[in-house]
């Protein structure tokens, strides 16, 4: 049994359409997966770099604890937040270009 095919005027649906979609998600992907790496290979980097600068105390933690242990979690959330919410607005977006 086949499924039915989408009516002519369905854009929505078309291959063109999640196509593009899913390359403009792709590029905001890479861009978080990039964020991200960015901050998780830097700080062995820092540590490497400028151990004076990562060794000094900030609210009882050094730079390396403090980043690794306490503001490490809620980067990583607010990169998650920052795709979902622009994903989906990405997805808004080619849905109400194609309806006009």
């Amino acid at each position: 049994m086949s499924s039915p095919t989408p009516p002519d005027n369905d854009q929505i649906h078309s291959e063109s359409f999640l196509r593009l979609l899913m390359r403009r998600q792709l590029k905001l992907s890479i861009a978080c997966a990039a964020t991200f790496l960015v901050v998780l290979l830097g700080l062995p980097l820092l540590n490497y770099f400028a151990p004076a600068l990562m060794a000094t105390r900030v609210a009882g933690f050094t730079w390396s604890w403090l980043i690794l242990g306490v503001l490490f979690f809620p980067f990583v959330w607010i990169i998650s937040w920052l795709f979902i919410r622009r994903s989906i607005a990405l997805e808004a977006a080619e849905v109400k270009s194609v309806k006009r």
